[in-house]
């Protein structure tokens, strides 16, 4: 396991201070504030634990409320709103300073039998055939210009193996392209055993890239080149099926709307053998600064 990654595991490794509030701290982000997939995944893990171990996360509904400040603790505070025969349902609000900053509703149901049917999976490359981060970003450096940018960027995503099919936003800033993205993804190195964990590593990541089509439409780079604003409104997704965040995932994104000064991004998460595991919506806030 690399240090990065243990890191990451210990940041969602809540204090537990009273028998359904939790205290998670924050690491450094591309961007001066929390990161938005930290609250969720830390949020998700709130929830998870005052579950019974029986039931997986099947969905989860979040609003982020304000932003983050990476620099004091976030208290989560869980409310059991249903514990029934087959179904758990729970609301997490995460408070900083005395103030909502996010806002999850995640329901939990016990294993079923029953109907099965799935899209079929989109053609990508065998993820071990592209290049990696640490080589892919430095090739870009001259698009950034804050000159820390490629090692903020590294730094942000140690813990996961991140690999783009096509070039990302940042790197072809000015050309609109069509509005899809695909990555593959797994975390540098193994995680245990516990389907809570995978829920919530898949969480993590799935705030990384989702918004990337928003900006190929307008052929805009990014929140690292600056030529947009804006952070995460709203995130959704459903859990169809079981998968390990220590093995490869396509993350197969796509853009259908944009309006109003916000992006609508929308995903679906497949194992490498093929099979459907999550469903993804976002919508963000994405806006072009004014000169």
């Amino acid at each position: 396991m690399s240090a990065a990654l243990d890191s990451l595991l210990d940041l969602l490794d809540l204090e537990r201070i009273e028998q359904d509030i939790f205290r998670g701290t924050s690491r450094s982000a591309v961007v001066p504030r929390v990161f938005g997939g930290q609250v969720a995944a830390q949020a998700l893990v709130a929830a998870g634990r005052t579950v019974p171990e029986d039931r997986g996360a099947h969905s989860l509904h979040a609003y982020f409320l304000r932003p983050g400040d990476p620099g004091a603790p976030i208290v989560y505070s869980v409310d059991r709103i249903r514990d029934g025969r087959s179904f758990t349902t729970r609301r997490v609000v995460a408070v900083q300073h005395g103030k909502p900053i996010f806002h999850l509703s995640a329901s939990f149901q016990v294993h079923e039998e029953g109907m099965d049917h799935q899209a079929v999976m989109p053609r990508s490359p065998d993820p071990e055939t592209l290049p990696t981060a640490a080589e892919m970003l430095p090739r870009h450096a001259d698009r950034f210009a804050d000159p820390r940018m490629v090692d903020r960027l590294l730094e942000a995503r140690a813990a996961v193996d991140l690999r783009y099919v096509d070039a990302p936003p940042f790197a072809t800033a000015g050309e609109p392209r069509e509005p899809r993205s695909q990555v593959w993804f797994r975390t540098h190195g193994k995680l245990a055993d516990d389907p809570l964990l995978h829920v919530c590593m898949a969480t993590y990541v799935s705030d990384m890239t989702l918004l990337d089509s928003v900006l190929l439409a307008h052929g805009r780079g990014g929140w690292a080149i600056g030529d947009v604003v804006g952070a995460s409104l709203d995130h959704a997704m459903w859990f169809h099926r079981p998968f390990r965040a220590d093995e490869w995932l396509l993350y197969d994104q796509e853009s259908p709307s944009a309006s109003g000064g916000r992006g609508l991004g929308q995903a679906r998460i497949w194992t490498a053998d093929g099979k459907l595991a999550i469903t993804v919506i976002q919508e963000g806030l994405v806006r072009v600064p004014r000169d």
